[in-house]
């Protein structure tokens, strides 16, 4: 549930369109969704031997700071939380509220109200435990699988548009290679894909983790893969290659073609379920990450104490909150999710890279014989850094003032951590 709910958000009803703009035949687009997919599920593979090996709080944290340098593991829990996560928090819901009020046709005006009351609602929810929060996040996951689910089986069941299959149509990249076009189409893709660690950050909270958090990565991966080119054929079958191409809202159309004049109120209502569930997950699980590198010393200590009676990292709940809340009240959507995206693939790359770096430091000789071993190595890690790279490299070209800021918001981390390197230094050991 953690998996599938951190990667569904609103992506797959919003940038499909985006995808047929850039390619000229069903084939390719289908072909695309695939490949993005096993990009993933790549990143999952690898995500999966580092849990395995390491099921701590943290996740991402903990490989970097233990597989690289612990600089490089504090600058991505500092990005998290200024920009990675609390953007992501932010921009996902200002879409939900604008979904929201879509439905019950409240004015425009309430959007940022009614978003920074769905953020403090699933605040308060995952401050009192982790079961509550952890409950919430199931009946979320599974309603927004079953609207798919229903979109999907609708979608087969209606009329397919004539000759959806065999359109083809000249794309605004005529005169690019394929390849080219390919890649250009594989960025908003990979975006939609984005989330699968999200169990690494509750490793130390799973049930015998060695077993399970792989198993969970990668049975949820794929499962998204499946939905995700499933809808995608949908789409397709439903609007024809143009169709999908020139809809801002393909999902909405789509339904509004299966279901007729509800269609809009049902996908509406989908993308709302979706982007709330995703908002739970993202206040649930990153704030873990805060709790590690303050329990290492390297963070406001404070943020390292559990509630008493509660048992969950609460003042990393309410700080991450708080400045989700704020980022809401200053940033659009767009302008948010574009230096979030330069962050998160900056640290993908970064974190994938460390499974070479434990091969060489953790041998698989000095492993358990049954700790899981990501397939493919090396090729598919070294394969996924440069994908990592291509990504940050596009959002850059494409968005460079979002870039800037977010750059010079990571840069911030720097004195940062080594002022807490130098206090914890003379201040003895860390608590872990």
């Amino acid at each position: 549930m953690v998996v599938i709910g951190g990667i569904i958000g609103a992506g797959i009803f919003l940038s499909p369109g985006n995808v047929a703009q850039r390619l000229d035949t069903p084939l390719l687009v289908l072909a695309a969704w695939g490949a993005g997919g096993l990009i993933a599920l790549a990143g999952a593979f690898s995500y999966a031997e580092l849990g395995a090996i390491f099921p701590k709080a943290g996740g991402q944290y903990v490989y970097l700071r233990d597989g690289l340098h612990p600089l490089a593991g504090f600058m991505y829990g500092w990005a998290l939380l200024l920009v990675i996560e609390t953007g992501a928090i932010a921009a996902v819901a200002i879409i939900f509220a604008s979904y929201a009020l879509r439905i019950v046709g409240g004015p425009d005006g309430a959007r940022v109200p009614l978003a920074i009351a769905a953020i403090v609602l699933l605040s308060i929810i995952n401050y009192l435990g982790v079961k509550p929060g952890s409950r919430v996040l199931n009946v979320l996951v599974l309603l927004k699988v079953a609207a798919l689910a229903i979109l999907i089986g609708a979608g087969f069941a209606a009329a397919g548009h004539p000759g959806w299959w065999t359109d083809a149509r000249v794309t605004a990249a005529a005169g690019q290679p394929t390849l080219v076009a390919f890649g250009a189409a594989l960025v908003p893709i990979l975006f939609s894909y984005g989330g699968w660690q999200s169990a690494n950050y509750v490793g130390e909270e799973i049930a015998d983790p060695k077993r399970n958090l792989p198993r969970a990565l990668i049975a949820g991966t794929l499962a998204v893969v499946v939905i995700y080119v499933t809808v995608n054929v949908v789409y397709l079958r439903a609007l024809g290659l143009e169709g999908l191409a020139t809809s801002p809202a393909p999902a909405a159309e789509a339904a509004r073609r299966t279901f007729g004049a509800y269609g809009d109120v049902f996908v509406s209502s989908a993308i709302a379920i979706s982007t709330f569930g995703f908002l739970n997950l993202s206040i649930l699980a990153p704030t873990r990450v805060y709790y590690a590198m303050a329990a290492d010393r390297l963070f406001v200590p404070a943020l390292a104490a559990l509630h008493p009676r509660y048992a969950t990292p609460s003042l990393a709940i309410i700080v991450q909150s708080t400045w989700s809340c704020i980022l809401a009240l200053t940033g659009s959507y767009d302008s948010l999710l574009n230096y979030v995206v330069f962050a998160d693939w900056i640290f993908f790359g970064l974190t994938v890279l460390t499974v070479l770096m434990f091969r060489r430091s953790l041998p698989l000789s000095a492993r358990a014989p049954d700790t899981f071993r990501a397939p493919g190595y090396p090729v598919v890690q070294i394969a996924f850094v440069a994908i990592a790279a291509a990504v940050v490299a596009s959002t850059i070209g494409a968005a460079p003032a979002a870039a800037a800021k977010g750059a010079a918001l990571i840069a911030l981390g720097i004195p940062v951590y080594y002022w807490y390197a130098r206090r914890t230094a003379r201040g003895g050991p860390s608590v872990r």
